[in-house]
């Protein structure tokens, strides 16, 4: 049994323009230990996905279809039996892109992380504070002790998304989720940061969800890969097949403007257009406008179908005549 399963999700936010339809019917699966890395342009529905997930959906937002369930049984009904507390924070946790903005600044990093194992685990204040001490130690910072005191200004970006995770691991959680967790991060940190949830996992059995735009790092950390665009998901497969012989436009697209070692091109490949608005989304393929071998045929809505090792909502998926246009 997966640990998460996400079926037909619809997520709207209402405003004054109209209903912003931000996700269309996203459809997940999340095995234990497994890390699945979600990539996709900034607006294709990422992060709202994970905040579906984590209850953090507000007015204006709503659930206007589907289903959410951790370990078989519907994520809503814990919220409704006043039990969220068990589940999110302490079994399935989140990180954010800006640790920053994540932390209190009025409180101390030690206050923060305390605060998170007596409200889920029931620890006393002194127990909590040793474990945040041992926490700090285990994501690398140096002198824990001393830095439990300090707050969050006095630590530097990298150290910052490292409290973070802290945190996220602190109940020894089943699932984490990770929002773009190095982008505010130079190169050097970043791959530290990745080094430190993929010795995590190993530890723990964590199961991970890596929200992305770099494919680099879900090429580096992920065993599945799902591909979003206007709120819907256009492919999903494991890492190697889908950097091997992706099997949707879009897919192909965005591994072809992402710059390579061995790349002989001068200049990346964009892709041309913009994504479609989601006030009033387009009724068939949401691509089509950009796609390079779309034709009236890709009008009608496109559904998920096995292609190869995985999943591609595109009709001419694997068509001889889309290997020789790309």
């Amino acid at each position: 049994m997966p640990l998460l399963e996400i079926d037909n999700l619809h997520v709207c936010f209402d405003t004054r323009a109209g209903t912003v339809q931000a996700l269309r019917g996203v459809s997940l699966t999340v095995a234990p230990g497994e890390t699945l890395g979600i990539v996709g342009e900034s607006g294709s529905g990422k992060s709202v996905t994970a905040q579906a997930v984590m209850g953090l959906i507000d007015v204006p937002g709503r659930i206007s279809d589907g289903e959410i369930l951790w370990e078989g049984k519907p994520l809503a009904g814990f919220a409704v039996a006043n039990a969220a507390r068990d589940i999110w924070g302490r079994e399935i946790t989140m990180i954010f892109q800006n640790p920053m903005t994540s932390l209190n600044p009025l409180m101390t990093v030690g206050a923060q992380i305390a605060e998170v194992i007596e409200v889920h685990m029931g620890s006393s204040r002194r127990a909590a504070r040793r474990r945040a001490a041992e926490l700090l130690s285990a994501v690398g910072i140096s002198g824990a002790e001393r830095r439990l005191d300090q707050y969050p200004h006095e630590f530097s970006g990298g150290m910052r998304q490292r409290v973070m995770i802290a945190m996220g691991i602190a109940c020894e959680p089943k699932l984490l989720i990770a929002d773009e967790p190095t982008t505010a991060l130079d190169v050097t940190i970043q791959a530290q940061i990745l080094e430190l949830l993929a010795e995590l996992q190993e530890k723990m059995g964590l199961a991970i969800v890596l929200i992305t735009h770099d494919l680099g790092i879900v090429a580096g950390l992920c065993h599945r890969v799902a591909v979003m665009y206007a709120g819907q998901i256009v492919e999903t497969g494991p890492v190697d097949a889908i950097f091997e012989n992706p099997s949707h436009p879009y897919t192909q697209g965005l591994i072809r403007s992402t710059p390579g070692l061995d790349a002989d091109e001068e200049r990346l490949t964009a892709i041309d257009g913009a994504p479609p608005g989601l006030l009033q989304p387009p009724s068939g393929c949401a691509f089509l406008p950009r796609c390079p071998i779309g034709d009236e045929g890709c009008q009608g809505p496109q559904v998920l179908r096995a292609v190869g090792a995985g999943t591609v909502a595109c009709r001419k998926a694997g068509e001889q005549a889309w290997r020789e246009a790309v």
